[in-house]
């Protein structure tokens, strides 16, 4: 939705005494043009005045207004001069003197063209939409206007005295040359008024913009762009230390606490902040605001200073909240600190309200009361802050949305909408404010967003960005690396790790990394992710380790390193089991206390503060995990979570391939020692009998890298055989263990049988180095046994996993049934993406079934999906019903969609039904996908013909024509039309036309359109 103003609204709030200002204060729109008010002469005259002698005095009027309300003024400019533009042009044109004050009295009493003059609502240039979009719209109203105009003038006496030359050309030229009126009016606004430039990217002020985009750093461009309005007024003494404290903020480091090494440098704020890109969804768009495909779809932009000053400037901002999104680490917070000092104090007022500390259940006044309180250190009132400001718009900064739906699990869906209802109450009163709201980008979707509302999402850095933050923090550091010999942090070391140097907080932790030794430039170019993140893992965690324990032999280091990342991983799975990306603090704890029972508890603080929780000391210290709090009845509520996702992953599977690797060193000793080992199991069962490991794809390539590269060979035989017998107990009865306390979630008995089974499968099938047979999985001699209970146990995943979960199971692991001799067998593997054989399906692999003699032995690629899924559920029915639809698909198309008004659907339809159903014949026609397709349609519509009458027919046979060529199917057709005595001749033979010309052509189909309707004749 664009900002939109009518030039009545506009005339009233710019137009002072004048006469046309009068008209419009009544009220009536018949009383402004018509009916005794005043003619076109005159309200161009009066427009006139408006647009040009008005704009020339405007500097003078808007001066010691409010910010509000001068944005109010320069927007009625902006539609006053749209209309003048037009009404300018039709005078030099020669129109309104050649008519008569009647004539124009008789064109404005019409309601054709009056709403385009007075009522119809102006587009407003705005940093969301290009320049040339205004312009296009502009254009088409101009057009319209025009339209209307001429419309009405053949009923005047004037109009027979023109020639149809002065006609014609009064009529193609009026729009554009009010078009380039225009743009003079515009640019003079925008030379005298320096916001309005930053509404447009207009050409003329490409440079403008363009500097904006090159400092691209601190949001200085919008500091230096905005500062050039001139304004007398000055902060009250009561504000003044907001206005210091929000200046300051660009001084201090950029992450207060980055655990840098002695004499290391972290960037301030305003040196060190680099200017994110962007991409902006539009008001009316909120339904799409968690959809990937939709967002990837917008442009990213990178002039995110131009945009906010064109934005705050401009009347949307007092309309409706501006929601900032991100990932975990995408600067969101950094954003409105540096906003907030950035902003010029003589015409904004920031203020920052960090709703971690103000009370979740609160409204939003007391929100911002709240926030007011923590920034000034005092009590004042919402009223008497915005009368402090003396005319400055407020910018209130809601920081961390989530943080109230994460730390509180209280339902906020209405949030958002509540924020804009406050600021449109406030606009009534007097007291207009700005908002921007942060949040991360997984949380969107749990609250409505306002119609009135954008969405902003800031994106990953790109390479140009990653360089330019690389270059600042070795330009900082200069000295930090010339005492400690150290080379400075490599931008093409960093940029190896693109999905952790893409996130600015992640990016400060490589620089952090690598300030040691140069461990980031030490790593090789072939190291494995893996190896990677643990190198990073146990980095941070002898850092932290050190902080407390001065002085440890190595081995108790080690030890002590160990520990950490233990912890860390039991969080990682607390957030994996719940199927969340963070975890809360209480669950945490009661996590900690089942998994790790002998856990040591964090010592009790001297004096009054509090004792850490188990939760605090394990993971609220590491500087790669996000802490959020919010404020819920005097209670401070914390949540956690990974400031990437792949950290969770890779340390669940770091704890599973560490059990497993004690596993198999128990079985390796047993073996040794010539004894019988059955290893206990309990700790695998209670982290792994909650959900399927197979569920995160980054999870499954972390295992198997783990099994292969930390497990001997030997070992790995031994574990993948103690593997196989636990799958094939899995389902039976446990007895009770030390962990039972672990419960993560609530869970029906079958659902942690078939998650463990299913974890225990992908485990012995990575563990492997090829295909386990079925006899081998199940532990048993008899072939046809292991396949009966495969069969059993598919269907109870298949019943009891989560879809995501049955799906990314099906796809990772992969099931092949063949004959052995007279013997039917199954085998698993991992699925590495290898074609399918339909021999290796369910219903070719019976003793009885004779392959051979299939035609279709190598389906189409996009059928894989379906082989897959057979073949994994060794279900025959299902088998059966796909060796129907194969020639389907492999001779029309592939494309096997359920939906009822499908191309599948519809030729079935027209092939089965008892009658010829028309609009089916229709829409198979139109969007048949192929040749084959509709010569099958055609081949039925020959049978069905006798039974269409002949416009019905006539009309399907002009649809064919248009799209299909091929032999003579619809000459035959055409045939049977033309001894019918109730034919259009004149339709036939321009069908007719039509196919004669395609008898002439390849055997194919055109595009799917809508040829002219039935009865109107091709030429």
């Amino acid at each position: 939705m664009r900002q939109i103003l009518s030039y009545r609204d506009a005339v009233v709030l710019l137009g002072g005494d004048s006469a046309l200002t009068g008209a419009l204060d009544k009220a009536s729109a018949l009383a402004l043009f018509g009916l005794g008010g005043i003619d076109l002469f005159d309200a161009r005259a009066e427009a006139v005045r408006l647009g040009d002698g008005f704009i020339r005095g405007l500097r003078d009027r808007v001066n010691g207004l409010s910010r509000y309300d001068r944005t109010q003024r320069l927007t009625a400019a902006h539609t006053v001069i749209v209309i003048s533009a037009y009404l300018e042009v039709l005078d030099e044109a020669g129109v309104l003197r050649d008519l008569t004050s009647e004539d124009q009295r008789r064109i404005t009493r019409t309601s054709r063209v009056r709403p385009y003059l007075v009522d119809f609502p102006m587009p407003v240039p705005a940093p969301q939409h290009p320049h040339e979009d205004v312009r296009r719209d502009l254009a088409v109203h101009y057009r319209t206007l025009t339209d209307a105009l001429f419309g009405f003038l053949p009923g005047l006496a004037r109009w027979d005295t023109w020639d149809e030359t002065t006609r014609t050309r009064l009529a193609a030229g009026l729009p554009a040359r009010a078009l380039r009126r225009y743009d003079e009016l515009f640019r003079r606004l925008v030379a005298d008024f320096p916001e309005v430039a930053c509404w447009s990217d207009l050409v003329g002020h490409q440079a403008t913009r363009a500097e904006v985009r090159s400092l691209a750093r601190g949001l200085d461009g919008l500091h230096d762009q905005l500062a050039k309005i001139v304004s007398a007024r000055r902060p009250s003494d009561r504000l003044a230390a907001l206005v210091q404290a929000n200046a300051a903020a660009l001084k201090r480091p950029i992450v207060a606490a980055a655990d840098a090494p002695p004499g290391m440098t972290i960037p301030s704020l305003g040196q060190g902040y680099v200017d994110p890109g962007y991409r902006v969804l539009l008001p009316g768009r909120r339904h799409l605001v968690t959809s990937e495909e939709t967002w990837a779809e917008l442009p990213r932009r990178d002039d995110l200073g131009a945009f906010l000053s064109g934005h705050l400037t401009l009347p949307q901002a007092a309309q409706g909240p501006l929601l900032v999104l991100g990932q975990p680490g995408a600067g969101k917070s950094l954003l409105t600190r540096v906003l907030a000092a950035r902003l010029p104090a003589a015409e904004f007022l920031p203020l920052r309200v960090e709703l971690r500390g103000v009370p979740a259940d609160g409204d939003v006044l007391a929100q911002i009361e709240h926030g007011i309180k923590d920034a000034l250190d005092e009590v004042m009132s919402w009223p008497e802050l915005v009368h402090a400001a003396q005319g400055a718009l407020p910018v209130v900064m809601l920081d961390g949305f989530d943080e109230l739906l994460q730390a509180t699990g209280v339902s906020q869906t209405d949030y958002l909408e509540r924020v804009a209802d406050f600021q449109r109450d406030q606009a009534e009163k007097g007291r207009a404010l700005a908002v921007v709201v942060t949040s991360r980008t997984a949380v969107a979707n749990r609250a409505r967003v306002p119609e009135t509302s954008m969405v902003l999402r800031l994106e990953p850095f790109d390479e140009g960005q990653i360089r330019q933050w690389v270059d600042l923090w070795n330009d900082g550091n200069r000295g930090y690396f010339l005492r400690r010999e150290l080379e400075p942090l490599s931008a093409d070391s960093v940029l190896a790790v693109p999905n952790l140097a893409e996130q600015p907080l992640l990016l400060l932790m490589l620089a952090l990394y690598d300030a040691d030794a140069n461990a980031l430039r030490l790593v090789r170019a072939d190291l494995h992710e893996s190896e990677l993140y643990e190198r990073l893992l146990r980095g941070f965690a002898a850092r932290e380790v050190g902080k407390t324990a001065r002085g440890l032999a190595e081995a108790d280091l080690a030890r002590a390193v160990e520990d950490e990342l233990l912890r860390l991983s039991v969080a990682a799975f607390a957030m994996f089991n719940r199927g969340l990306q963070w975890i809360g603090e209480h669950d945490l704890d009661a996590d900690l206390r089942a998994l790790l029972p002998g856990g040591q508890e964090p010592p009790r603080p001297p004096g009054f503060r509090r004792a850490l929780t188990r939760a605090e000391g394990v993971i609220g210290r590491f500087f790669f995990v996000h802490t959020t709090q919010a404020l819920r009845e005097e209670e401070r509520l914390k949540t956690y979570e990974f400031l990437h996702a792949t950290f969770g992953e890779y340390l669940v599977a770091r704890l599973v391939v560490r059990e497993l690797a004690d596993l198999a060193e128990e079985l390796a000793l047993a073996r040794s020692r010539n004894r019988p080992a059955k290893p206990d199991d309990a700790y695998l069962h209670a982290l792994l009998s909650f959900a399927a490991l197979a569920g995160r794809g980054p999870v499954v390539g972390f295992l198997g890298y783990g099994l292969t590269h930390l497990i001997p060979e030997d070992r790995r035989a031994l574990l993948r055989r103690h593997l196989c017998g636990l799958f094939t107990v899995s389902l039976m009865a446990r007895t009770g263990s030390a962990f039972d306390g672990y419960r993560p979630v609530a869970a029906e008995a079958t659902v942690r049988c078939a998650a463990y089974s299913a974890n225990l499968l992908l485990l012995a099938v990575l563990s492997s180095d090829g295909p386990i047979p079925g006899t081998d999985l199940f532990v048993m001699d008899r072939a046809e046994q292991a396949n009966e209970r495969w069969r059993r146990i598919a269907r109870l995943w298949h019943s009891q996993l989560a879809r995501a979960e049955w799906d990314s199971l099906v796809n990772t692991v992969r099931v092949r049934h063949f004959l052995d001799g007279a013997t039917r067998r199954m085998e698993v593997s991992l699925d590495r993406g290898q074609p399918f054989n339909l021999r290796d399906l369910v219903f070719l692999s019976w003793p009885d079934a004779v392959p051979d003699r299939y035609p279709y032995d190598s389906p189409v690629e996009a059928l894989a999906p379906w082989m897959r899924e057979i073949s994994f559920r060794d279900d025959t029915v299902l088998g059966n019903l796909f060796l129907d639809v194969l020639p389907y698909a492999k001779e029309i198309d592939p494309d096997l969609n359920p939906h009822p008004e499908h191309h599948v659907a519809d030729l079935l339809t027209i092939v089965l039904s008892p009658e010829p159903n028309l609009e089916t014949y229709r829409r198979a026609l139109l969007r048949g996908p192929s040749w084959s397709y509709l010569d099958r349609v055609l081949r039925q519509l020959e049978t069905d013909c006798h039974r269409l009458s002949s416009p019905d027919l006539l009309g399907l046979l002009h649809i064919a024509a248009v799209r299909w060529s091929g032999p003579g199917r619809l000459k035959r057709i055409l045939w049977s039309l033309s001894a019918r005595p109730d034919v259009d001749d004149r339709y036939l033979q321009s069908v007719s036309a039509i196919i004669a010309n395609k008898d002439q052509q390849a055997v194919g189909i055109g595009p799917a359109m809508e040829p002219d309707p039935p009865g109107t004749p091709q030429e």
